[in-house]
């Protein structure tokens, strides 16, 4: 048996670098796929699994964590787009294209619930209207405040890119975003041998192309890991309970149990110190109209499920 970490998946077959950085091409039985896994894919880059001498992957490694995502053709299933992730970078535009807040604060919280520290990029700065340098303070306040470090990049003119680049350092770390970012085009240019596609923006729709059909982790010449993920149009997320969700929005999640009630959903009831901060302004009213929304299934298109988390592992 071999040991090793998982840095390529291809939807039927993945690539497996043992600890003396050989390469595997390995496979996974059908059986070992229903043994208890709600997910579309029991294994994911950055898993820590064991194979065999024949190329069959026949253990997987505890998850310390993951980012998981609803699956887009499985509405009753998971999909997990990788594990074991010291730092996500949450690639986000605020124009060519924009990326709704609802889309940031749905990625937020779940790697909140699945223990996956984010920082948030706002990707191709150098076309930033002055209406949208106004909105990326108004964002760098918000999510300040939250606890999320907001780094503003441009690999045209390399703004923030040596921030992003001392961050990475020797950690794994995850891109992430909404499609036509600029996702692939910040990691070619922190790593210029990669062979990765840089695609462009439909003028139609100012949406991205995909580039990226398959998560892939590649290792850095400055220490650590990146993986690549596919381009999301939509971040469908898994739905939590009620009791749930105002853990995963850390501003809510620190006040919360001034509530009068133990079970206060943060809407209709008298004494909440949820709605008191907000109307404070201790809390941004923005992100408390995403906590919302999620809660009532509004910012997503079909509903998810209600999982619980110990089954992603």
């Amino acid at each position: 048996m071999t040991q090793g970490r998982v840095i390529a998946s291809t939807g039927k077959e993945y690539v497996v670098e043992d600890n003396s950085q050989t390469l595997h091409t390995c496979k996974v039985k059908g059986n070992f796929r229903l043994k208890g896994v709600k997910t579309t894919n029991p294994v994911a880059v950055g898993d820590m699994v064991e194979i065999s001498d024949d190329g069959w992957i026949v253990s997987i490694g505890e998850r310390r964590n993951c980012i998981i995502r609803k699956s887009v053709n499985l509405s009753k299933q998971t999909h997990i787009i990788a594990a074991n992730i010291d730092l996500a970078f949450l690639v986000a535009g605020l124009n060519q294209p924009r990326t709704p807040q609802g889309f940031i604060d749905r990625f937020l919280v779940t790697a909140e619930a699945y223990h996956v520290p984010v920082c948030i990029v706002f990707n191709k700065s150098d076309l930033f209207t002055p209406q949208n340098l106004a909105e990326l303070e108004e964002y760098r306040h918000i999510y300040a405040r939250a606890g999320y470090e907001v780094i503003d990049t441009s690999t045209r003119s390399g703004k923030g890119m040596e921030q992003l680049k001392e961050r990475m350092q020797n950690r794994i770390c995850l891109f992430s975003g909404n499609s036509g970012v600029g996702k692939s085009a910040l990691i070619r240019y922190l790593q210029p041998d990669l062979d990765i596609r840089v695609g462009e923006i439909s003028e139609t729709h100012l949406k991205g192309k995909h580039t990226t059909t398959y998560a892939r982790m590649y290792p850095l010449s400055f220490g650590g890991y990146i993986v690549d993920t596919p381009g999301i149009k939509e971040f469908g997320m898994v739905r939590f309970t009620t009791d749930e969700l105002s853990r995963y929005f850390p501003e809510m999640q620190r006040i919360m149990g001034n509530c009068r009630f133990n079970n206060c959903t943060h809407e209709h009831e008298p004494d909440c110190a949820v709605k008191q901060a907000v109307q404070e302004g201790e809390i941004s009213k923005l992100r408390y109209d995403s906590y919302l929304n999620i809660l009532h299934g509004e910012e997503v298109p079909q509903p998810g499920l209600i999982v619980n988390k110990n089954d992603q592992k």
